[in-house]
């Protein structure tokens, strides 16, 4: 069996299960696990489908670090539930989510699934920099548009995207995203800061959307070389290129908050599937409920392997 990394985008995979699977899905005691079971059964249906070699939960051990805050405030705000004086601030989870999280870091263990986060970084900058330092192909799994700029059929990496639910994945390679988008891969980085995105506070350049930054960096190739002939007044319109140069303080910073760290150092323990314990298996499955789901995300992992 040829080699491949599979990094899951857990925060969102486990978000999408929450608000997927009825809450009414408890333990025997009535803790809810709906998103603890979720999970499971999405783990099981990516395993089985792509067979992954290896696997690895990434983490948001910051959701929003300060330093991208510093550059763009906006950053993430509309997420933001209270904000503490001593720490980060913390993004907006329903308590039934919250209190499953424990529960999820604890069955991917189980499975033998390491997680890895980074102080100060978010999951994509985790899924970043494994996937740019993998010596084997790479599958990232998530629903976060932000990471079609990782696509790079030349490394092997690929993007399976979550974003029209589990039972429609798309997965996306080079031609995939010019195909979407008007643009390679490399580009969407740049496209993202032209266009903006609400879901992260990014506010884009006022009055360029998603055919105008495609066309620009079609023309240009990126955005320096947009920024040089806007600055230069060549081959953009004068109602673009105002629009450009009204945004130049942004277009200053934003790429900082939107281009994913590829350089981290981390930690990663064997990340090659392994056999999880039966016997912990179907005591765990008992306990919290979850027997079924468990049994067949160890199954797929097994299968997999």
């Amino acid at each position: 069996m040829s080699e491949r990394l599979m990094l899951l985008d857990t925060a969102g995979l486990y978000f999408r299960a929450f608000y997927g699977v009825p809450d009414k899905v408890r333990s025997p005691d009535g803790m809810p696990v709906n998103a603890a079971r979720g999970l499971l059964d999405m783990i099981a249906k990516l395993v089985s489908t792509y067979e992954p070699s290896h696997l690895v939960a990434c983490w948001d051990d910051d959701w929003r670090p300060q330093w991208r805050v510093n550059l763009i405030p906006s950053y993430k705000t509309h997420r933001v539930e209270v904000e503490i004086e001593s720490g980060p601030d913390v993004e907006e989870v329903p308590d039934p989510l919250e209190a499953q999280l424990p529960l999820i870091r604890e069955e991917l263990q189980l499975l033998g699934i390491p997680i890895v986060g980074a102080a100060e970084h978010e999951a994509d900058d985790v899924i970043g920099s494994l996937a740019t330092q993998s010596s084997i192909p790479v599958d990232v799994v998530t629903g976060d548009r932000d990471l079609i700029q990782l696509v790079d059929d030349a490394a092997q990496v690929r993007v399976i995207y979550t974003g029209r639910g589990m039972s429609n994945l798309d997965v996306l390679d080079d031609a995939a995203v010019a195909t979407k988008y008007g643009i390679l891969p490399s580009q969407y980085a740049d496209f993202a800061v032209l266009r903006g995105d609400p879901s992260d506070g990014l506010p884009g350049v006022a009055g360029v959307g998603e055919k105008t930054a495609a066309s620009l960096l079609a023309t240009h190739g990126d955005l320096t070389g947009i920024l040089d002939a806007a600055r230069a007044g060549e081959g953009m319109s004068a109602g673009v290129r105002g629009k450009i140069l009204a945004a130049e303080d942004y277009l200053s910073v934003a790429p900082t908050v939107v281009q994913v760290v590829r350089t981290l150092t981390l930690d990663v323990p064997d990340s090659r599937l392994h056999h999880a314990d039966a016997h912990a298996i179907e005591e765990f499955g008992t306990r919290y409920g979850l027997g079924t789901s468990l049994r067949r995300a160890a199954d797929a992992l097994a299968g997999a392997r």
